[in-house]
């Protein structure tokens, strides 16, 4: 089993979703509680959580503010894999979004543990998260990071060092954009 660290992007206000959706709560569950758990069953030795329209104590994670969370997903990215940088020493990060109800620890499990420098699941074919990077790739990565894109140019660029993960017969990539 690969060591890894978890990273959730939970920065955004929600625009279409009517407010934060770290803080919501799913099934009796705070989706940005869930994100930290599933990361944790996964194997994850650490779990690191990006804030900033909303900022909450979050149990078992540590907390990093983007206060730049308005200009998008792409500076959430950034801070996240700059902190990473620069305060520890892992090699491997899983990257998700707060807002994948149908996320599941094994379908973590088999983008972190695949052999590959960067993994990225898929589902059906479809690129989704969560997306895996090992260290020599994340300043590059944050560096290509911006609005709303993430990592989207940074891995279109490198098509040839990326890495697809079949998880759909564990989970489902689907997002909350509206509330249920």
């Amino acid at each position: 089993m690969t060591e890894f660290v978890g990273l959730v992007l939970a920065a955004g206000e929600g625009k279409r979703f009517g407010g934060p959706k770290a803080p919501f709560e799913l099934y009796g569950e705070r989706l940005v509680d869930r994100s930290v758990r599933i990361l944790s069953e996964a194997g994850a030795s650490h779990v690191y959580v990006v804030l900033g329209a909303w900022v909450g104590n979050v149990p078992h994670a540590e907390c990093i503010v983007n206060s730049e969370w308005e200009t998008g997903m792409g500076s959430s990215l950034r801070v996240g894999l700059n902190y990473l940088e620069t305060e520890t020493d892992f090699q491997r990060v899983v990257i998700t979004l707060v807002d994948l109800p149908g996320l599941t620890a094994p379908a973590i499990q088999r983008v972190a543990n695949d052999s590959q420098a960067i993994s990225v699941a898929t589902y059906d074919g479809t690129r989704g998260h969560p997306v895996a990077f090992n260290r020599e790739h994340w300043t590059e990565v944050a560096n290509s990071a911006y609005g709303d894109f993430g990592a989207r140019e940074f891995l279109k660029s490198h098509a040839e060092l990326v890495s697809s993960v079949d998880v759909s017969d564990v989970a489902t990539g689907e997002d909350m954009d509206v509330r249920p």
